[in-house]
């Protein structure tokens, strides 16, 4: 099983980047990867089970589950239902921690998942740098720092 973790310190508290966040819906609004998100079926966005259908900017389409969501935690679990990755059992997680020094954010955003073994080295590092720390830069850029 393949692993990604990414971390990284955001300059404003975790409440404010959750309400950013939360939405499951709201990717297209702070991830650069990602044109178009709707939900299926018209579910609430927040609701655990729905499926989010993303356009990518690349014009590949994934489709997500929401399995879990902690407003006490800031912290939502998902899963990919179908994707042009070539990933299987895909689990990730998304997480802020907020840092008692400062109103800033230890942010934490981290996957496992089945994968060809001779994929695995570059699926790890693309989903690592260019989905979780993309997305964790462009929320750099939003919040500033």
């Amino acid at each position: 099983m393949a692993k990604v973790y990414t971390s990284s310190v955001l300059n404003a508290p975790a409440d404010r980047i959750w309400a950013r966040i939360r939405d499951f819906n709201n990717l297209p609004e702070w991830h650069p990867k990602i044109s178009q998100s709707h939900i299926e079926r018209g579910d609430p966005s927040d609701k655990v089970g729905c499926i989010r259908a993303m356009k990518l900017d690349d014009g590949g389409d994934i489709r997500e589950q929401l399995l879990a969501l902690s407003d006490f935690e800031f912290s939502y679990t998902y899963s990919i239902l179908d994707s042009p990755m070539g990933v299987e059992n895909y689990i990730a997680t998304i997480r802020l921690n907020p840092i008692t020094d400062g109103e800033r954010t230890f942010a934490e955003w981290f996957a496992e998942f089945d994968c060809a073994p001779d994929r695995e080295d570059e699926l790890v590092n693309g989903i690592g740098n260019d989905v979780f720390q993309g997305g964790f830069n462009s929320l750099k850029r939003q919040f500033g720092g």
